[in-house]
């Protein structure tokens, strides 16, 4: 499964409304390719970026110096951008789980008062999307790209109780 067909990004109007974006960067990537004169290096950083207020995304760049791809990164960040529900309590609705790659990450929504119980990576996505109490575990490969595609995965098949109902067709 691809990554496109499961998440609902948001579109350029709605991103233009949002007030304040702020970026964390994730992980910077070091490769080499030998040639002729010895080594040449290329740069690739992983960003997300989110509202803190239930709006998270992630971003991919690559570059030959550090800083350009960094600036690629958060920029396609900023173009990945999707809601997430978050409760009253600052954590999610219902436990969920998704893979990507050879990665498995596993949300748990926790009680007020226990914070963000997380990884570096997927702490990252939580505290963009604004989410205060949660509790997680990455199962598998733990490489931190699939990680935070999976916390993204797993994010975007959050429901409310409202959007259930209205898909069961029943009231509350």
């Amino acid at each position: 499964m691809s990554m496109t067909q499961q998440i609902r990004y948001l579109d350029s109007a709605e991103v233009e409304q949002l007030a304040t974006m702020s970026e964390v960067l994730v992980r910077i990537n070091r490769c080499a390719v030998v040639v002729k004169g010895g080594r040449r290096f290329s740069f690739s950083a992983l960003s997300v970026s989110g509202n803190r207020e239930g709006v998270v995304g992630i971003g991919y760049g690559k570059g030959r110096q550090v800083p350009g791809a960094i600036e690629k990164a958060a920029r396609d960040s900023r173009k990945h951008l999707m809601r997430v529900p978050v409760t009253e309590g600052g954590s999610i609705p219902h436990e969920v789980e998704a893979k990507f790659g050879a990665s498995r990450v596993r949300l748990v929504p926790a009680a007020p008062g226990t914070g963000i119980i997380a990884g570096a990576a997927v702490r990252a996505v939580c505290e963009m999307a604004g989410i205060k109490n949660i509790l997680t575990k990455n199962y598998g490969s733990t490489n931190q790209v699939n990680v935070v595609k999976a916390a993204l995965l797993a994010l975007a098949q959050l429901r409310t109780q409202k959007e259930v109902a209205e898909l069961r067709g029943v009231e509350i």
